[in-house]
């Protein structure tokens, strides 16, 4: 039970993390993506029908650190971000998921 509480707080903790780095706060790096270079994968990541993602938001995933980001799926969906948009988001940049980011209902193994 203290688990539980414990994994919530932090989840909960990083769930703020996050809501103030996309509300436009001074500028941090998650991941090794610049908050200021979030919104450029917003649209592609919420919603049930995003479109393709572009070069810019490519250059995003490229640079981030993939298994770091999906570590905090558990959490995204606070930020109205669909985790299938988002673990789909590597390959439609040619990128390959990485093995942190399968093993769940949202991805195949």
């Amino acid at each position: 039970m203290e688990r539980n509480s414990s994994n919530a707080l932090v989840q909960w903790l990083v769930a703020a993390l996050l809501i103030v780095v996309l509300d436009g706060a001074k500028a941090s790096v998650l991941c090794d993506i610049d908050s200021g270079e979030l919104n450029l994968c917003y649209n592609v990541v919420t919603g049930n029908h995003p479109p393709k993602p572009n070069r810019k938001c490519c250059e995003v995933v490229k640079h981030a650190n993939l298994p770091s980001l999906c570590s905090y799926k558990s959490i995204l969906p606070v930020l109205g971000i669909n985790l299938i948009n988002v673990m789909a988001l590597p390959s439609k940049c040619g990128l390959k998921t990485p093995p942190e980011c399968k093993g769940s209902h949202l991805m195949p193994e």
